[in-house]
């Protein structure tokens, strides 16, 4: 029992591969090998991926014919060389994450006739696992009704939620305290580092406008573009606005635990985090995210009270601060937000889909 393998197969981005990532140590803890399939955007991921292997299924991605039949070749490519390490291995169970370089590994699994699961972070079905759905044993779901399903799939989604990290979870379990009548006031905005202009500036101008009281009183730490930090902190400066602006923060969780409000996009992760957390949230979903997955993953949190949506169209310095104006001038508004927040918590993600995968071995 404690050599199964398990091969997690994730595609190259830290959306796929950070909740892989919560699964391989959860999974580890249990007594699995770990063996990762994954193209060479997902190592960049993969420092501390706790997997005695990795397998390098890179899947090529294009558009029109000549683009397609390129794809369809590296994924033929990667198909072969996941068989013959599935094969190898002796592989248990396949689980995928999603991307494209999840494919080959997944349909290796599946022609050789081994238990197969895919889980989906965003509240739409992604392109990769709506394709391969219909075939596999099981869908763990992030978010409830998810989206794109194909037909007679449903009866084999399961909502379990998004594995968040374990400094993460840890939040779940403290009281959230709203700012005090005249204390100061936590405001953290992610998502800056790699996000749109919107948040590195807009944001900014828009605490800028708030009345001169409620500016006294802020306390913001915000993630923003690199060409865009040193414009940050000169409005800030120019605010009065106690203000920490850089490219990334390293220490996310110890910032949750003392902010009141979060500014942010609205990737799977992100809002995951926000629901374990309970921490009330402005969220401007990237509109140009596939199948506008980020406005819906926004509409999870919005519908339990946790969240306030503004869509990146509407997202004008005017618009961000009224919103900021409303929230940050009522405490018992964020208190209720906090609790909106709690309501849509999935926090045993990571043990319930580790679950899911030794269910499908048995």
């Amino acid at each position: 029992m404690t050599s199964r393998v398990c091969v997690v197969a994730a595609g190259g981005t830290g959306g796929h591969m950070f909740p892989a990532e919560a699964l391989a140590r959860e999974l580890a803890r249990r007594g699995w090998r770990i063996v990762l399939a994954t193209d060479h955007r997902g190592e960049a991921y993969a420092q501390a991926f706790p997997a005695e292997e990795r397998i390098a299924l890179d899947a090529a991605t294009g558009r029109g014919p000549v683009g397609m039949a390129r794809a369809g070749v590296a994924i033929a490519r990667g198909v072969v060389k996941a068989r013959k390490a599935l094969k190898r291995l002796d592989a248990a169970v396949v689980v995928g994450f999603g991307g494209y370089p999840s494919a080959p590994a997944l349909l290796a699994a599946l022609s050789q006739g081994r238990p197969t699961l895919l889980h989906e972070q965003n509240s739409v079905l992604g392109r990769t696992n709506r394709w391969l759905s219909p075939y596999v044993g099981a869908v763990a779901a992030s978010f409830p009704n998810l989206r794109l399903v194909p037909p007679g799939v449903e009866a084999r989604v399961s909502l379990i939620g998004n594995p968040v990290r374990p400094d993460i979870r840890a939040l779940f379990d403290r009281p959230y305290a709203a700012p005090t009548a005249r204390g100061p006031i936590h405001v953290l905005v992610t998502g800056g580092s790699q996000g749109a202009r919107i948040l590195s500036e807009a944001v900014p101008r828009a605490f800028a406008a708030l009345p001169a009281p409620l500016r006294k009183r802020l306390r913001v730490q915000q993630q923003s573009r690199p060409e865009m930090l040193e414009t940050a902190r000169a409005i800030y400066a120019g605010a009065e606005i106690e203000a920490e602006v850089a490219p990334f923060f390293g220490d996310m969780a110890r910032r949750l635990a003392t902010t009141h409000l979060v500014i942010g996009r609205a990737g799977a992760s992100t809002c995951s985090e926000l629901a374990v957390a309970a921490l009330p949230s402005l969220l401007i979903p990237l509109k140009i995210a596939m199948d506008d997955h980020q406005r819906f993953n926004a509409a999870s949190l919005a519908e339990a009270g946790g969240a306030e949506v503004v869509l990146e169209d509407e997202a004008t310095v005017e618009r961000l601060t009224a919103a900021l104006l409303t929230l940050l001038s009522d405490p018992a508004r964020l208190s209720a937000m906090s609790a909106g927040a709690r309501s849509a918590a999935l926090p045993d993600a990571t043990a319930e889909l580790a679950d899911m995968v030794e269910a499908a071995v048995v």
